[in-house]
């Protein structure tokens, strides 16, 4: 319930401090937004991050799959084979390799 407060709280204030600002403002943090998004040094934290997510999952997926074992339903199994197939040097939505 807390969690939920604060949130609306925030949207609320977020809302009124925006509608204040105006179109303006909106468009100067637009473009820097944009800006820092394009910054190499952001983008290759970015690319880090995605690639070190992956090599956890992949810890933590052999990890569980060991101690679940045989207990795991073949289905879900080959879902996650079929995923981690599929994604194998692709392009995420941020222009992130797979790699």
């Amino acid at each position: 319930m807390r969690y939920r407060l604060t949130f609306a709280v925030g949207l609320v204030v977020g809302y009124v401090l925006g509608t204040r600002a105006g179109r303006e403002r909106y468009e100067q943090l637009k473009k820097s937004a944009r800006q820092v998004a394009q910054n190499p040094a952001v983008r290759n934290t970015a690319e880090s991050a995605a690639q070190n997510g992956r090599a956890y999952a992949g810890k933590a997926f052999h990890a569980v799959s060991e101690k679940v074992g045989e207990k795991l339903p073949d289905s879900i199994g080959e879902r996650v084979r079929s995923l981690r197939e599929r994604g194998e040097g692709a392009e995420d939505d941020w222009g992130t390799s797979n790699t």
